[in-house]
């Protein structure tokens, strides 16, 4: 038994599937089967999910198709939706209405993915790490005007004279991450692997 898992990205699905699974897994009799389908950015994953969701979602061994995207990027919302709340809350029915079936649920990162990373500051270069703002110590709370991956950017320029590469580092800093850690700090985070929790056990696993 399976899940599907939509992403938007390269990094996602590099770095994701084995850090989900960390906190999953030991939580079940029987491990789950996580299959990552990647997406050509958020436009495309919005565009085709009903389509593929529904494909998937025909295969008997799958338990549920999930989506991620990053709340920070997608043009979707409304003008009047300007919080972090509103907007998550919005696209949320909005997306999972368009496949109408139980079994398919939305998710996304606040604002980015690279929020859970920041739930873990010593994965970073000291210099890195004594650097970040106090409002990194609430990881979900780094907004729409510098959303995480553009304050890692930043820092890794004026600090480390390097650039901060999405996919190479992001893989690095996901495996070293505990999923435990993110959890605790990243409510959306929580969210999602309860929700995946769940079904995995309601499937019998």
């Amino acid at each position: 038994m399976k899940f599907i898992l939509f992403v938007e990205g390269h990094t996602e699905k590099k770095a994701l599937p084995g850090f989900l699974k960390r906190w999953i897994d030991p939580r079940l009799v029987q491990r789950v089967g996580l299959q990552v389908v990647r997406f050509d950015g958020w436009a495309e994953l919005i565009k085709d999910s009903p389509k593929k969701a529904k494909m998937y979602l025909n295969e008997n061994d799958v338990i549920a198709v999930y989506a991620l995207l990053d709340l920070y990027g997608p043009t979707i919302y409304p003008d009047d939706k300007q919080s972090a709340f509103e907007r998550y809350e919005w696209a949320k029915k909005h997306l999972e209405k368009k496949v109408a079936d139980h079994r398919f649920h939305q998710y996304f990162a606040v604002h980015e993915t690279e929020a859970w990373l920041l739930s873990n500051p010593d994965l970073f270069p000291t210099v890195i790490k004594n650097a970040l703002p106090v409002r990194a110590q609430n990881p979900e709370e780094i907004n729409f005007d510098q959303p995480p991956s553009k304050l890692l950017g930043k820092l890794y320029r004026e600090k480390t004279r390097r650039t901060y590469k999405k996919v190479v580092h992001g893989k690095e800093l996901f495996d070293r991450l505990d999923p435990e850690v993110a959890y605790q700090k990243c409510s959306r985070l929580k969210c999602l692997l309860d929700d995946m929790l769940k079904m995995a056990m309601k499937a019998g696993l």
